[in-house]
């Protein structure tokens, strides 16, 4: 009984959980009694109702496979199913909904004791995709350049400088605070830019910057191999990570912006161009994503932007 207990409290079943020896070993008749279960320990009609649709599309899957015994359902079918979900292209919080449901009842099999082992026990649901973050508009970009930033305080150049080239060339934090002046091509508009991997790329820059940066270059820079972006208070020590993150957040703060970070100017460099109509593989070797998919993310396209496309492209949108 103690295992019991054990199995019980990890899948959060109730201990009152009845035996169930005399239960039939029919999927379908389980899954009912199961149902019936939910709702006698006090689950919503609306809840059970949810896990007997997904129960039945995992009953279904089943009968598909030629199990229709209880004691039959092992791992393997249960990771399959899931992998069918997201094969048609169902969300992945649709697929770990629907695995939380087949988790629950295969728990409740084994603690009633109609199954020998419990499949579900242990595997792991699909990973949910992080969120982007949100992207300025453009109006908000320029407002933070232009408004974030004491024109009084000894690092208003160094800080506006870093802020427009991660925006203006989609830097990471890395990248711009691993800038040396060997690698930047004042004259040409370019940087050479060594990213994950030690993959070096190059990424160009605008006239703004390029003016900004002939500046700062005739005021910090002593050697060729030293930082472009280095620390007033430590002996002009390249910056930190921690004191991007200040800069950033300190230029949000000023200019009324929330929820602003160095990856933030990354998104909007990207987002920016490709609702511009950059060519979806520039911006991906621009911003040094091995694959494609990875530039995709950032792309959300608007009604306005299809009915541009279309009314640009097609022949006889216009006739």
């Amino acid at each position: 009984m103690n295992f019991l207990k054990i199995v019980l409290d990890i899948c959060n079943i109730p201990a009152t959980i009845p035996l169930m020896k005399e239960i039939k070993e029919d999927i379908s008749e389980n899954i009912e009694k199961y149902i019936s279960y939910l709702e006698s320990q006090g689950k919503s009609k609306h809840t059970s109702l949810n896990y007997e649709i997904d129960l039945r599309h995992f009953r279904d899957y089943l009968i598909n496979q030629e199990i229709v015994n209880v004691r039959d359902i092992d791992t393997r079918a249960i990771r399959i199913f899931l992998s069918s979900i997201l094969g048609i292209g169902e969300a992945k919080t649709s697929a770990a909904r629907r695995l939380s449901a087949v988790r629950g009842f295969t728990a409740w099999l084994f603690a009633g004791g109609s199954t020998l082992t419990d499949p579900s026990l242990g595997l792991k649901g699909p990973k949910k995709s992080e969120p982007l973050p949100r992207a300025l508009s453009y109006e908000q970009t320029m407002k933070l350049i232009d408004e974030g930033f004491d024109k009084n305080s000894k690092t208003f150049m160094r800080d506006r400088l870093l802020v427009e080239m991660m925006y203006g060339s989609g830097l990471r934090v890395s990248e711009v605070i691993g800038l040396d002046w060997n690698k930047v091509e004042l004259g040409e508009r370019m940087l050479r830019i060594t990213g994950k991997g030690a993959k070096e790329r190059l990424v160009p820059f605008g006239v703004p910057q390029q003016k900004h940066l002939e500046e700062w270059k005739d005021i910090t820079c002593t050697d060729a191999d030293s930082p472009v972006f280095t620390s007033v208070s430590r002996n002009k020590e390249r910056l930190t990570v921690r004191t991007v993150d200040r800069v950033v957040l300190r230029a949000a703060a000023r200019a009324g912006l929330h929820g602003v970070t160095p990856h933030t100017l990354r998104h909007c460099c990207a987002t920016h161009m490709l609702e511009r109509g950059a060519p979806l593989k520039f911006v991906q070797e621009m911003l040094g994503h091995e694959s494609i998919a990875a530039t995709q993310r950032y792309l959300s396209i608007t009604n306005e932007q299809i009915k541009r496309s279309y009314i640009m492209a097609h022949p006889a949108a216009q006739e």
